[in-house]
């Protein structure tokens, strides 16, 4: 497992994956805790013009999963980071560039999850995400469980 430590390690790893390919996906901002991934709506368009509820998930488990990859390669621990279990919320249709921040659950810490991978191997944070509407507003939610396994 390669260490993901920047933001242009992130991107060479999703592209590599052909789902995440065809959405265009591109890191928009990193930083303050959070990571941000864009989207161009043409590609992840459904049949009412809107952007499609799978692709809507897709980038907002991909922000958090990003996120959690980066925070462990930050740390120097090169792992396997999974989607345990997750929900999506789907608040407001879309009719823009699909947008996703994701951040860690307020009562978690990276510092605690990266000690738990480096002394058990294995560590869970919980991760949340928004897709924004451009006029403000949530378009929809995402809260998810992540396992990351020491490579």
């Amino acid at each position: 497992m390669a260490l993901i430590a920047t933001p242009e390690q992130l991107l060479e790893a999703l592209l590599v994956m052909p789902p995440a390919r065809a959405m265009q996906l591109t890191v928009a901002n990193y930083g303050e805790e959070r990571l941000t991934l864009h989207a161009p709506l043409a590609p992840n368009v459904n049949d009412k013009g809107c952007a499609f509820g799978g692709s809507l998930s897709s980038v907002l488990t991909l922000s958090a999963w990003g996120l959690a990859s980066l925070k462990l390669g930050e740390a120097g621990l090169g792992a396997e980071v999974y989607v345990q279990d997750s929900t999506v919320r789907y608040l407001a249709p879309l009719f823009a560039d699909l947008q996703a921040t994701a951040w860690l659950e307020p009562e978690q810490d990276w510092s605690g999850f990266a000690e738990t991978l480096r002394t058990r191997g294995r560590a869970r944070a919980r991760l949340l995400a928004e897709v924004t509407l451009p006029e403000g507003g949530v378009a929809c939610s995402f809260e998810g469980r992540f396992v990351a396994k020491r490579a």
